[in-house]
């Protein structure tokens, strides 16, 4: 009989066990997956805001987050001046409130800002949002709670603003997001003459280190980078990062003493076997093989169970009406091969004990233990 058949048959005799082992590592690989695929797809929806036809970003330096940006008009205008620039955007985060809603992401934008010509306009057009009026336009999910149409007043923050249109956006954020003139977003909160963020688009053949060193000359306070620059260097994207995989690590640390826990209970439960295979010719190196098997076979089915977890309960929550359009889980090739690495790792570390002790039990004594 083979070595993985005797595995195979060892986890058929002990279902229970086999089950906590493998439930303990899907917990851990459900938690890593699930908090890793919300964050990370949280993370690529904020970048695709920021990516609006644009090469780079310019924002205030030494801000913790873009909601605290406050970059002047004039520089959007000096900038879009410039030989090397095609066109600039500004761009104004802000967080607003509405009617049981207390946070909506608003967004101040100019009516050129191609975003909203890239979306499903399932009311009005583009044509009916201008620089100089009120009117606004929500995303089909933000419509859909505010329970607002073409034509009717919503109320947000202190005051009321005529719909202009409805628009299904890709993005998550801008789904649930409202647009407004950004002459209407800067007065509705107090930041005339300043926006977040400028989006640089670049003229044909030109470089991104000419925006750079026009900055680093002539407007220090501010930064300019391109996208994936900002996107590893920005903070906030990058405590979130950081917060998946340390959530995920401790869930896996605790799969981890669930795999050793079974595989201790595996071996003192069959110490007879164990020195009955010693007997009849088993190596320790075999034994030990036997262990590490059996604790890598349980790992992997935990994985798959994790996986699927994951990949079940976000599909749930993006479902979600209360939800929807604000989960956009991303979990790719990466996220799955770095969970079934740990998994594969914590099996390891997990049965290096219990290993140690089936190979050096001591068939005699063995077969007297009671």
């Amino acid at each position: 009989m083979s070595l993985w058949r005797i595995v195979f048959t060892n986890l058929r005799r002990h279902r229970v066990r086999t089950a906590i082992g493998a439930a303990g590592i899907a917990l851990g690989v459900a938690t890593m997956l699930s908090v890793v695929g919300l964050l990370g797809g949280a993370v690529k929806m904020f970048e695709r805001i920021l990516r609006s036809d644009a090469e780079m970003v310019v924002f205030e330096k030494n801000v913790s987050d873009l909601f605290f940006s406050n970059v002047p008009m004039e520089l959007a205008d000096d900038l879009a001046a410039q030989p090397f620039v095609k066109e600039v955007q500004p761009v104004l985060f802000t967080i607003i409130t509405a009617p049981d809603r207390p946070v909506v992401t608003c967004f101040g934008i100019r009516a050129a800002d191609g975003r909203l010509k890239k979306g499903e306009w399932l009311q009005g057009s583009a044509d009916d949002f201008s620089d100089d009026g009120e009117s606004i336009v929500l995303g089909e999910r933000a419509a859909d709670f505010l329970d607002a149409k073409v034509g009717g007043m919503v109320e947000l923050g202190q005051g009321k603003y005529p719909v202009a249109g409805v628009v299904r956006m890709e993005n998550g954020f801008e789904n649930g997001g409202v647009f407004m003139p950004l002459a209407t977003c800067q007065e509705a909160f107090h930041k005339e003459g300043v926006c977040s963020v400028i989006t640089v688009a670049l003229a044909a053949g030109r470089e991104s280190s000419e925006v750079k060193r026009w900055m680093d000359e002539t407007n220090p306070r501010f930064t300019a980078l391109e996208n994936e620059e900002f996107s590893r260097s920005y903070s906030q994207f990058k405590i979130l990062k950081t917060t998946s995989w340390v959530v995920g690590g401790c869930a896996f640390l605790l799969g981890g003493l669930s795999v050793t826990n079974t595989m201790i209970l595996s071996v003192f439960g069959r110490i007879r076997e164990l020195a009955i295979a010693r007997v009849c010719g088993f190596s320790r190196a075999q034994v030990a093989a036997m262990i590490f098997g059996e604790s890598i076979l349980i790992s992997l089915l935990g994985t798959v169970t994790g996986w699927l977890l994951s990949t079940g309960g976000l599909y749930l929550l993006r479902e979600l009406p209360q939800l929807q359009g604000y989960i956009e889980p991303r979990i790719g090739a990466l996220e799955v091969a770095g969970a079934t690495g740990l998994a594969i790792f914590t099996a390891l570390g997990g049965a290096m004990y219990p290993a140690w002790i089936a190979a050096r039990l001591k068939p005699a004594h063995a077969l007297r233990f009671e």
